[in-house]
């Protein structure tokens, strides 16, 4: 994807979207929509649905929320819905409804009320603190009320022109767009364009900066010539938000389908620096014979291949190499890294504590880029060094780390996302947490055979256990504490242990390990 797109460079004239262009799915206006439309018609005030849900019913994508502008002001607002609450200066009610069919996002409410927010014109004077108006001017028409919006495929308005709710339908013809700053065009042509001029906007809210970018990611627009270029001239301003309103913007962006793309976005705007400035050390930095490309290059491409839809592994995968531009040591094929996976825990702490992450996610990240670097060789790591990786990364983490791997692997050009060592390193690991024929399994243990017997430590109690585990091999409802318990004062004269019945039941335990240990090799793919 390029950095902008200018239609006016493309050889021809965009044209508006035409109807098959509009819609290309059936999306339903909620019921609750059209009724607080209709209620505020019927009150003699004008009422638009508005903003992004707009912008996704013409695209024919389900929208996220529902928002409703109008020329009622608060008051009025609640007066036509009593159930409503009014507690902040932007002129948005949040209204009540009582609607069987819900929202496609319910905000918050009360039984099965969903919120709709229904905000009255406004005009957005002076931004001193480039986040937020220093005053809110309640405005008169529609028209001024989307001159203030952000782009102009958010500047769309749109109502149902049927009033009558029996009559009323959610095809296209029967719905009134108001497009003032040519969005429709923009939506066809896939462009991401600032409503005026972008340096005001961007003064305005910085976070529209951000803003776009996400927005050209998550559409796969581009961003029109004139508006990234103010982007780049006002990235300073990025320093005005909130940790947490750009940390919002990053996790869309991380777990979007582009997410990789979305990074080189950033950077090419200036944005990357007022974000993770940590991604950019790495930018033109070259590691070893083992890697083909640059640090920032590997990050991005083990990113994008990271196979994991979770936060967590997209950012591990984003920042397990983060300190390796701070440790290396030399120049060359031969050039080190030492413990670039401790550093880069520590790194990841900072950025995301930076960024306002919750802890949990923070703690998963930093084990995740810590213990990425696991060592494994079929013939070197046994079965006691994988239950040391279990107790060290968390056998609940596992699924995670190997994600990161396969990601850390195919952002280096490798061909094989999963080759035979991490396919027999699964499998062990498997096999180590399954322990599927063993007496561990059993619901009495050496320790209650001693006390229900009245004796010391002795192999007799092994062969117990063995003999206990070869009748739940049989019969698996046998393992439960009575029975075993039963079972076990059975043998209260130990010279009475059958040593043939004992070397029988040691062999069918034998082969039934060897039978489930075939299945799981077979299930892995390793000899």
């Amino acid at each position: 994807m390029g950095c902008f797109a200018n239609p006016e460079n493309s050889g021809h004239t965009p044209n508006p979207l035409s109807r098959g262009d509009l819609i290309k799915t059936m999306i339903k206006i909620p019921k609750e929509v059209q009724f607080i439309l209709e209620e505020l018609k019927n009150h003699n005030f004008e009422g638009y649905i508005v903003g992004g849900c707009v912008r996704d019913f013409l695209l024919g994508k389900e929208p996220k929320d529902w928002d409703i502008t109008t020329n009622a002001r608060p008051e009025e607002i609640q007066k036509i819905f009593p159930e409503s609450v009014y507690e902040n200066r932007f002129g948005t009610v949040m209204v009540k409804t009582r609607n069987s069919e819900p929202c496609p996002r319910p905000r918050s409410g009360i039984g099965t009320r969903n919120i709709v927010e229904v905000t009255t014109y406004r005009i957005d004077e002076k931004y001193t603190d480039k986040r937020h108006p220093d005053e809110i001017k309640f405005a008169s028409s529609l028209e001024e009320d989307l001159a203030r919006r952000d782009f102009t495929v958010n500047a769309l308005a749109m109502k149902t022109r049927n009033a009558k709710r029996e009559t009323r339908t959610n095809k296209l013809q029967d719905c009134e767009i108001i497009d003032l700053f040519k969005g429709q065009e923009d939506l066809k042509n896939k462009i991401i364009r600032a409503v005026g001029d972008p340096n005001k906007r961007f003064n305005e809210d910085a976070l529209r900066m951000l803003r776009a970018a996400r927005l050209a990611i998550n559409l796969d627009f581009d961003i029109e010539k004139n508006t990234f270029e103010a982007i780049q001239k006002n990235n300073c301003l990025l320093k005005f938000v909130s940790q947490e309103r750009i940390r919002d913007e990053l996790v869309k962006i991380i777990l979007s389908d582009r997410p990789d793309e979305g990074i080189e976005l950033l950077r090419e705007a200036k944005l990357l620096k007022f974000v993770i400035p940590e991604l950019e050390k790495g930018i033109g930095v070259a590691q070893n014979l083992h890697h083909i490309y640059t640090i920032y290059q590997h990050l991005i491409l083990s990113l994008k291949h990271c196979p994991s839809k979770k936060l967590e592994v997209r950012l591990a995968a984003l920042f397990h190499d983060i300190a390796k531009p701070q440790v290396k040591r030399g120049e060359g094929p031969s050039s080190t890294f030492y413990n670039h996976d401790i550093v880069g825990a520590r790194i990841a702490r900072k950025i995301l504590r930076r960024l306002k992450f919750p802890n949990d996610i923070i703690d998963k990240v930093a084990l995740l880029v810590r213990n990425h670097m696991f060592y494994f060789d079929t013939e070197i790591v046994s079965e006691a060094g994988v239950r040391r990786l279990l107790k060290r990364a968390g056998r609940e983490n596992m699924k995670d780390l190997m994600d990161l791997r396969i990601a850390d692997r195919l952002g280096s050009g490798v061909p094989k996302a999963k080759p035979y060592k991490l396919r027999y390193l699964e499998y062990l690991i498997h096999k180590v947490g399954k322990d599927p024929i063993s007496t561990k399994m059993l619901k009495v243990d050496g320790r209650e055979i001693m006390k229900i017997l009245n004796i010391k430590q002795s192999p007799e109690i092994g062969a117990i256990l063995n003999v206990l585990l070869s009748e739940v091999l049989d019969d698996p409802e046998k393992n439960n504490k009575e029975y075993l318990t039963k079972k076990v004062k059975e043998f209260k004269k130990i010279k009475n242990l059958d040593l043939k019945e004992i070397k029988k039941c040691e062999k069918k335990i034998k082969e039934r390990k060897e039978e489930e240990d075939l299945k799981d090799k077979q299930k892995f793919w390793v000899k």
